[in-house]
């Protein structure tokens, strides 16, 4: 993502902060938004609506508005969506959303974490990794999301705000291949 992409979505977000604060409604509108972005990582058709410049922007935003009405979501949520996709911007979404939940974590003094494995961690397995970033981030108050990626093939990909630890097969293995390509 280019930097002004950083940039717009980071707009955004500040901006839904702002109201959701002045509506006190950040709790149900950040409810909403890691609903929607759950949705969006699921459902390839919605993702693809929101993504592709085919479809107008009035298709674009009255299917998501209908989809979080239909959801139960708050007013302002929707509302705000709905401008995004009005503006020619549904394809940002992600980063918004992304943006929106770091900004909520950051101003409840959070660090917000991101695991990904190769398959699902059972209860011990998540609690440990939970000990293990809290302590690397130096940090009690964190906001872990967990998200399962077979393609990683084992090990983990943990990304602390800007941070990254890789210890996946798969980027293992890539690095093997170059440096085997490197030898011959």
């Amino acid at each position: 993502m280019s930097s002004s992409g950083k940039g717009l979505a980071g707009r955004y977000a500040g901006a839904l902060y702002e109201l959701s604060v002045e509506a006190k409604a950040t709790d149900t509108v950040l409810a909403d938004l890691t609903t929607l972005k759950t949705l969006l990582a699921e459902n390839a058709e919605l993702a693809s609506l929101v993504a592709s410049p085919v479809y107008s922007r009035s298709d674009q935003m009255n299917a998501v508005v209908a989809i979080l009405n239909k959801a139960g979501a708050h007013a302002l949520t929707a509302k705000f969506v709905g401008a995004v996709a009005e503006n020619g911007r549904l394809f940002v979404l992600p980063q918004i959303i992304q943006a929106f939940i770091d900004e909520v974590a950051r101003r409840n003094g959070q660090v917000s974490a991101e695991v990904v494995s190769a398959v699902a961690l059972d209860k011990s397995r998540q609690k440990a990794v939970e000990q293990t970033v809290s302590a690397l981030a130096g940090s009690k108050n964190i906001s872990l999301e967990m998200r399962v990626d077979p393609a990683l093939m084992g090990g983990l990909i943990v990304r602390i705000g800007s941070r990254l630890f890789d210890t996946s097969v798969k980027t293992k293995l890539n690095r093997l291949e170059a440096a085997m390509k490197g030898v011959a």
